[in-house]
């Protein structure tokens, strides 16, 4: 048996994600995936008024706050036979354009970056501009008091680092002016959505609060700053890293994982929703020369529970879910349960949208010699949010054409009381991922409520089928060489942005020491 190390919890933010792995001649041989935190929300909910669930839900997270909104939203439109006016879902549209906006910067910049660059390279930057000098005499004089938090402590340097100084140096300035940048997209996401974080102005049936052209203009005015940061830092970040000194990482595949893909699709871009940014399919078994996209098919999804921590039950669609805690159950390693769809394991998020969308630009990298995975992963989400930003100024120019028509509307105020009975299903795409919540209605109120989120389909542990979540998949075959810098294991985690947190803990088995590593 090779040597096993726990990763515990994983990222730089909302923690509660435990990663082990098994190590054999330097590389993982097997791994398990760990949700440590049990999530009562949907148990929460039932007995309440049906209006009450996006509000609720949307506290689930404080980063992917309003996507759970949306969510809950998009299933009460369907249980209350709402039909939500073209306006309405163009103010629902913008400002969920908004949150993919600041989300896909705040996790390439804050919570990935750093594990790709050599911080102390800024310290040998011999370039004449003028802001980049600031920056070295800045880091430098952190280093030599011994307070440059954020930025270290960090993970080792290893063969794959980015060490050129001029590309370090540049990358950490763009690391800072993203931290601005990310704000005022968050400001501008409250423009329509009436406050930040958690939206109020999101609810069953449209929108409450009706836009007027000095809004429109005011999101456009922050929008061109949001494109200009996409277009011509964001993204020439990510191709120069991928396609320069990470290239050989792309090449490797590293996180590959098993290459089945899956998209609920969102965000419509034509009243009747037949065209979307994201559109709605399955991959399985990918063959990058030959890709195959099936439609997506609800009844096909299923949650396994037999290595969960809950009372056991057989794979069960997640109308019929429950929340049945078990403590002891042997077998069990995670609160995490594992969704499935015709059986098998899917990896959701950016990547999965973009070869599902048979994007131009990503399918380029991939003839280029990147294989999906890590690298690929940045690329597409750098990728989308271009896409979503051309989205927001289409939005914004129908949304002042509609606002114009007599009886303009942006809210079905028809079907704002609950029915006495009824179900839904509210599919979305967050920047994480597919996420989709299920409610089932009794007597006005609320019977059962479940939530499968993007962290728990790539998240998720072993089930009947023994097939590996997509993290733990994901990791099999990964170079790590020295068990005390275990990089390229948070690299593989991180890119898929799991909402999980800040402080490391890695446990030696054979000496039962605890390493602690400060991650920011």
């Amino acid at each position: 048996m090779g040597k096993k190390i726990t990763i515990d919890p994983v990222t730089r933010i909302e923690g509660h994600l435990a990663i082990t792995v098994e190590l054999e001649n330097g590389k993982v041989k097997d791994a398990w995936s760990s949700g440590t935190m049990a999530r009562g929300f949907e148990a929460l909910l039932q007995g309440r008024d049906p209006r009450d669930a996006p509000f609720v839900t949307s506290r689930f997270c404080g980063v992917c706050y309003s996507v759970h909104q949306m969510a809950s939203i998009r299933a009460l439109d369907e249980a209350f036979g709402a039909n939500v006016p073209w306006g309405g879902m163009l103010l629902r549209n913008l400002a969920m354009g908004a949150e993919y906006v600041y989300d896909h910067i705040l996790h390439f910049y804050h919570l990935s970056a750093l594990d790709y660059i050599d911080i102390m390279a800024v310290a040998a930057y011999k370039g004449r501009d003028k802001s980049l000098n600031a920056l070295k005499e800045k880091v430098v004089g952190l280093v030599k008091s011994k307070d440059v938090f954020p930025l270290t402590p960090r993970y080792k340097p290893d063969e794959f680092s980015v060490t050129d100084p001029d590309m370090v140096t540049s990358a950490v300035k763009h690391y800072i002016d993203a931290l601005a940048i990310q704000a005022k997209a968050r400001n501008m996401g409250a423009i329509f959505g009436g406050r930040q974080p958690h939206y109020q102005s999101l609810v069953v049936g449209g929108c409450t609060q009706y836009p007027d052209i000095n809004m429109v203009a005011k999101y456009r005015t922050m929008l061109d700053e949001m494109a200009q940061f996409v277009n011509e830092v964001y993204i020439p970040d990510v191709l120069a890293f991928g396609t320069g000194p990470l290239f050989p990482l792309a090449k490797m595949g590293l996180g590959g994982g098993h290459y089945n893909y899956m998209s609920y699709g969102a965000l419509e871009l034509d009243k009747d929703g037949k065209d979307q940014v994201f559109p709605a399919g399955v991959i399985k078994n990918l063959d990058p020369g030959n890709i195959k996209v099936e439609g997506f098919k609800p009844d096909k999804i299923t949650e396994s529970v037999k290595h969960g921590w809950y009372k056991e039950n057989k794979p069960v669609h997640p109308y019929n879910g429950e929340q049945v805690f078990d403590l002891d159950k042997e077998g069990a390693y995670s609160f995490i349960k594992a969704p499935r769809y015709d059986g098998e394991p899917m990896e959701v998020g950016p990547l999965a949208r973009m070869l599902i969308a048979g994007n131009p630009d990503l399918l380029g990298l991939i003839e280029k010699g990147a294989k999906p995975g890590v690298v690929a992963r940045h690329a597409a989400r750098a990728i989308e949010t271009k896409l979503i930003i051309d989205a927001c100024y289409k939005w914004c120019d129908e949304l002042l054409s509609e606002m114009t028509k007599p009886g303009f509307k942006i809210h079905d105020t028809a079907h704002y009381e609950p029915p006495k009975e009824g179900e839904g299903v509210g599919f979305y795409e967050a920047p994480r991922g597919s996420l989709g919540h299920w409610v089932k209605i009794k007597d006005r109120k609320i019977e059962n409520y479940q939530c499968v989120v993007p962290s728990t389909w790539n998240a998720s542990p072993r089930c009947e089928n023994k097939y590996r979540g997509q993290y733990e998949e994901s990791l099999i075959g990964a170079p790590v060489p020295d068990p005390d810098n275990p990089i390229n294991v948070v690299r593989i985690i991180r890119s898929f942005d799991p909402c999980l947190a800040c402080a490391i803990h890695l446990i030696d088995p054979q000496t039962n020491e605890l390493k602690d590593f400060i991650v920011e």
